[in-house]
């Protein structure tokens, strides 16, 4: 099977099997799923079709996707999908991007706690967003916000933060009337990021009360409550990161920008630069460094690599995408519907898209050689070859 770009499936075809082996009894099963669905990704282990134009003689093979969310290859459609579906959600006013970062030691806890601390920090975060706004002292009013998890930095170190995508304004709390944000200011992140710091350690304390922490290694002992509030306490006089970058171009600036954080990996496969048995170097940003000229290259060992790489599997049934307050999802069109109506703004256009439903079998994209329409001759299932004859050129299913 010929490449010209190195991807994640490749390192974890090749290597794979031999780091499983060394490291058997300290990989999870969800990460053995994700190795597993990667490796089998837009390939013959998943089946897929076979696509002919009706216009001229171009055919060619596409293999299935495994549309693992930790896939770097399925991630694109599935951001295309979700954007498509958040579309008609969008309002007129300014957007902000904010982030609630937790500091590192506390990030050594949400190593061995994941779904427990990171559902914290959602919680936490969303809250804080929402107690800000509204306090009449500041904004006043009920807000809305779409948050987004990620578990990385650059260099595939574990860094729990959460992004957050706010409109710029809210409700008045009888839902009357709409107030919105002073242009190019949302909330003051001090405050916030004080409020912040206090939710999540008194919630980092409850899920210690009640027995949902665990701790290993040099951790071990904040297991025992005394020691644990005794770790904790400086936590609260230090700072914590919380900033807000500046309000977006508008909102179809919003979707473009949400694309590219709301269905993202770990690493994706354009980051590559070269593998072997012995290292993986991929390129990564250093932001230590205050210029423009982050971009460094690292070299790490292939299993270290393999291990970053895992470290960031989330754990099965967990959201990384979650709405709060007006866009929480059981209120979400009610509120927007309000909301508009208060701007006395339209919904915006909906266009009906058929051009996949007129014929069966018929794909959404056109022939990349006449433009004509593409369509399906043969499905193949898993692990078949397709008998139908084609130039062996791969593309998602």
């Amino acid at each position: 099977m010929s490449r010209s770009k190195l991807e994640i499936a490749d390192i974890f075809r090749k290597y794979g099997p031999a780091w499983r082996q060394a490291n058997a009894g300290h990989i999870s099963l969800s990460q053995l799923k994700v190795m597993s669905a990667i490796e089998a990704c837009r390939t013959e282990a998943l089946g897929g079709h076979v696509a002919a134009c009706t216009k001229c003689d171009h055919g060619h093979i596409a293999y299935n996707s495994c549309k693992n969310r930790h896939c770097p290859k399925c991630q694109g459609p599935a951001a295309r999908d979700w954007m498509a579906a958040r579309a008609e959600d969008l309002l007129p006013v300014e957007y902000f991007h904010v982030v609630f970062t937790l500091p590192a030691e506390i990030a050594r806890i949400a190593y061995w706690n994941k779904k427990a601390v990171y559902s914290l920090l959602f919680k936490a975060s969303a809250q804080t967003v929402m107690t800000i706004a509204a306090d009449p002292k500041r904004l006043g009013a009920r807000v809305g916000m779409t948050s987004v998890l990620h578990t990385w930095g650059s260099a595939l170190t574990h860094h729990p933060h959460v992004h957050m995508i706010v409109p710029g304004g809210g409700l008045l709390p009888d839902g009357v009337g709409w107030i919105k944000c002073r242009p190019g200011f949302f909330l003051h992140v001090r405050v916030l990021s004080r409020l912040f710091r206090r939710l999540f350690i008194e919630g980092l304390m409850a899920l210690h009360n009640a027995g949902e922490l665990s701790f290993f290694g040099d951790l071990g002992g904040l297991a025992k409550a005394d020691t644990f509030a005794t770790w904790l306490a400086p936590f609260r006089k230090s700072e914590w990161v919380v900033y807000a970058k500046l309000p977006f171009g508008g909102p179809e600036a919003v979707l473009a920008y949400l694309s590219h954080y709301t269905h993202r990996v770990a690493i994706s496969n354009s980051r590559l630069v070269n593998a072997d048995a012995e290292a993986v170097t991929f390129h990564w940003k250093d932001y230590r460094i205050k210029n423009s000229n982050r971009q460094r290259v690292m070299r790490l060992s292939t299993g270290e690599f393999i291990r970053r790489f895992l470290i960031h599997v989330l754990p099965d049934g967990f959201h990384r995408i979650r709405h709060y307050g007006l866009l929480a999802s059981s209120t979400r069109k009610a509120n927007i519907a309000r909301i508009r109506a208060l701007l006395e703004v339209e919904p915006p256009d909906q266009e009906v898209q058929q051009s996949a439903e007129i014929i069966p079998l018929t794909l959404r994209e056109p022939c990349p050689c006449c433009g004509g329409p593409m369509r399906i001759v043969e499905i193949f299932r898993r692990g078949q070859q397709p008998r139908s004859r084609a130039p062996p050129r791969e593309q998602a299913a």
